[in-house]
C-alpha cells in the first residue's frame, strides 16, 4: 500500500508557503534600507513597532494617515515584466497626501496581492517601495504579501499601501491659512505618475494598437518606457519649504485633475485661477489628447497636465519657495493666484492657453 497521500493540500490549491518565505527573506535587505531610529524590531512581526515617545517633542501632535494604491499602472510593469519602479508610485501616492496638511512622513505598511508568488518579483516590487520610503523619508515597518490562486492570474498583482504622518497642530496647513493675493506654486510631475492610466491604456493600447515596445519619437524612448516613469516624491521637498518659508497650503495632483484637486484646499469665499500659459505640458500628454481625440477639458480632469504638486504661499513667499525648490532640483514656477469671490463657494479654473 503506498505511503503518499492523496489528499488536498494549501500547495496543492495553488499556494506555495516556501516561496512566500524565499520572498520575505529577499526583501529583507531592502526594508532595512528605509529604517529610521524610532523603529523596534525587523521584519517578520505580526506588526510593525515604531516608537512613539519620539513624538514627546511636540506639543500637539495630530497623527496624519493615508492610504491608496497605484490603479491600472500595474497592468503595464506587468506586460513588461519591470517591478522595482510600482514602489516608488505606491509610496508617493500615500506620502504626497499625508505631506499636503504639512505632516513629516513616518512609517509605512504594504500589501501585495498575486496570483502566484515569484519570489524574485516580490522582492523587486519591495525595493522599489523601500526605495520610494527613503525618497519620502519614511520607515517600512511591514507589509503582506497574499497570494490568490483562482482569483488571479499565476502573472497578475496588484499594490496598496497605508502610512502615517505627524504634525504639530498649530503647523497644520489648509484652507484655514488661504488668504487673498496668495500665490500658486506649480511643481512638475515627472510623467502621468499614476493616475489616468484606465484612459491612457484605453487610447493607445487599445484604440491605437500601439505596441509598449515601439519607439514614440515625440516621447524619446519607447512607450512603455514612458508610461513607467514613476511618480514624483515631493514629501521632503514640501517639508523644505514649510522650513524656509511660509506655506498655507499644499494640494497633490491626483485622479480629478489639476483644477479639482486645487479647490479641495480653497475656502469659500476665496477662488484660485491657474494660468495654463505658465508652462507647456510634456509630450505623453499631447499624445493621448490626440491619439484618443480627447477634448481638453476631459484630459484635464483625468490626468495631471504637467503639475504633481501646488503650494499656496503668500505673495512676500514667493521667492524664498523657488529658491528652495530650484535648490533641491523641482522644477517649479508661479502658475497662479488667489483671488476674493464675496458670497460665493470655493473652487478652481484653468484659463488661457498651453504656453508651445
Amino acid at each position: 500500500m503506498s505511503s503518499e497521500t492523496t489528499g488536498a493540500s494549501y500547495a496543492s490549491a495553488g499556494v506555495d508557503i516556501e516561496a512566500g518565505d524565499r520572498a520575505v527573506e529577499l526583501m529583507k535587505e531592502w526594508v532595512r534600507k528605509t529604517r529610521r531610529p524610532e523603529v523596534l524590531g525587523g521584519l517578520g512581526g505580526f506588526a510593525g513597532l515604531f516608537d512613539a515617545s519620539a513624538l514627546k517633542r511636540y506639543e500637539r501632535p495630530l497623527l496624519a494617515s493615508a492610504t491608496d494604491g497605484v490603479g491600472t499602472k500595474v497592468d503595464i510593469a506587468r506586460r513588461l515584466g519591470v517591478y522595482d519602479t510600482i514602489g516608488h508610485d505606491l509610496v508617493a501616492m500615500v506620502m504626497d497626501d499625508i505631506v499636503v496638511c504639512g505632516a513629516e512622513p513616518l512609517f509605512m505598511t504594504d500589501y501585495i496581492c498575486v496570483g502566484k508568488v515569484h519570489p524574485e518579483r516580490v522582492a523587486a516590487i519591495v525595493k522599489g517601495i523601500a526605495e520610494g520610503c527613503v525618497l519620502a523619508g519614511c520607515a517600512l515597518v511591514g507589509g503582506e504579501t497574499a497570494e490568490h490562486p483562482g482569483l488571479l492570474g499565476p502573472d497578475d498583482f496588484d499594490v496598496a499601501g497605508a502610512g502615517t504622518g505627524v504634525v504639530e497642530a498649530d503647523r497644520l496647513l489648509g484652507p484655514d491659512r488661504i488668504r487673498e493675493g496668495d500665490a500658486v506654486i506649480a511643481m512638475a510631475s515627472s510623467g502621468l505618475h499614476s493616475n489616468g492610466y484606465s484612459l491612457v491604456r484605453h487610447v493607445l493600447l487599445e484604440r491605437a494598437g500601439l505596441a509598449l515596445e515601439s519607439e514614440v519619437a515625440e516621447l524619446g524612448r519607447t512607450l512603455g518606457e514612458e508610461l513607467l516613469v514613476p511618480t514624483k516624491i515631493y514629501s521632503l521637498d514640501c517639508l523644505a519649504l514649510t522650513r524656509t518659508t511660509e506655506v498655507h497650503a499644499f494640494s497633490h495632483i491626483t485622479g480629478g485633475g489639476l483644477a479639482a484637486n486645487l479647490a479641495r484646499v480653497i475656502p469659500d469665499g476665496l477662488h484660485a485661477t491657474v494660468d495654463r500659459s505658465t508652462w507647456t505640458p510634456g509630450a505623453i500628454f499631447d499624445l493621448v489628447g490626440r491619439t484618443g481625440d480627447v477634448e481638453r477639458l476631459e484630459l484635464e480632469k483625468t490626468l495631471n497636465m504637467g503639475v504633481g504638486m501646488m503650494a499656496v504661499v503668500p505673495a512676500e513667499s514667493v521667492e524664498a519657495a523657488l529658491t528652495t525648490l530650484a535648490d533641491r532640483g523641482v522644477d517649479a514656477w508661479v502658475a497662479g493666484e488667489i483671488t476674493a469671490r464675496d458670497g460665493h463657494a470655493s473652487g478652481a479654473e484653468l484659463t488661457g492657453d498651453y504656453a508651445r
